[in-house]
């Protein structure tokens, strides 16, 4: 069975937007980034909100690169935000961007958000990426910061995405469920495992929005092994398996949302 194709990014007449969000660990470039430039551009996302992103030798020009190979640009982030960034589309009108570095912990990895507002038609978004801990406790403590994070944003529509580095029911996946919308459990479709492509057996990976966003769809595109519906917009072959498979060791996770427009 064929995986029905998620909605188009369009304006709607009252000013409202649906878009196209995609987030992405990419590995930090280490493994075939032609096959993770194919998978984006055939998802054709608003918002590309990518863990794991370059932050070393020259990590601004790896970044701009993968950003111009999938018809994309450079929001915020990279190494300025401990790994997570956010490319758009130049359908984004972009109000401002901020980098945050989170508290470290001896031990552990230096972690961080990458943020922005931005503007689709008549409607206001807050964008977060983010990519948390491996450890328990202090992934918990992170979940409340990227909620907190949100909420002090001044926008009353906001999406967040990442690397959760947790399952379902886990206690930080469990608190940020509460505050906001899993996507994938308000509308699934497509796949749900996005660790490790080769042999998918748990959802790590997830976006989130805020209760007013109307969630249309959110899942791994496509569901293996079915075909990706979506077509490299220049008239290219649509991303086969193994582009997802090589392009690095998480699938990704593709959403579309309809978010209201500004009330004035």
């Amino acid at each position: 069975m064929v995986t029905p194709p998620l909605p188009n990014s369009r304006t709607e007449p009252d000013g409202s937007a649906v878009i196209r969000v995609l987030s992405y660990n990419i590995r930090s470039l280490r493994d075939d980034t032609a096959a993770l430039a194919r998978v984006i551009t055939a998802c054709t996302p608003d918002l590309v909100l990518i863990q794991e992103a370059p932050r070393f030798f020259r990590w601004r020009k790896k970044l701009a690169r993968l950003a111009a190979a999938s018809g994309q640009v450079i929001l915020s982030g990279g190494a300025t935000a401990a790994g997570p960034a956010i490319l758009c589309s130049l359908r984004a009108t972009v109000e401002r961007t901020e980098d945050v570095l989170l508290p470290l912990t001896p031990g552990q990895h230096r972690r961080g958000f990458a943020t922005a507002v931005v503007r689709f038609g008549g409607a206001r978004l807050g964008v977060l990426s983010c990519h948390l801990s491996l450890q328990k406790d202090e992934r918990y403590e992170q979940g409340g910061m990227l909620l907190d994070r949100l909420a002090g944003m001044g926008v009353e529509h906001a999406v967040a995405g990442g690397d959760i580095n947790e399952r379902p029911g886990g206690p930080a996946f469990t608190r940020l469920a509460a505050g906001l919308q899993d996507c994938w459990a308000a509308a699934p479709w497509g796949g749900e495992y996005t660790w490790t492509p080769g042999n998918p057996f748990q959802r790590i990976d997830a976006i989130f929005a805020t209760k007013g966003v109307e969630v249309l769809g959110c899942g791994v595109p496509p569901a293996p092994p079915a075909p990706l519906e979506q077509r490299d917009p220049h008239g290219g072959p649509a991303v086969t398996e193994a582009d997802l498979r090589a392009a690095t060791d998480h699938f990704p996770v593709l959403a579309a949302l309809r978010v209201p427009a500004l009330q004035t």
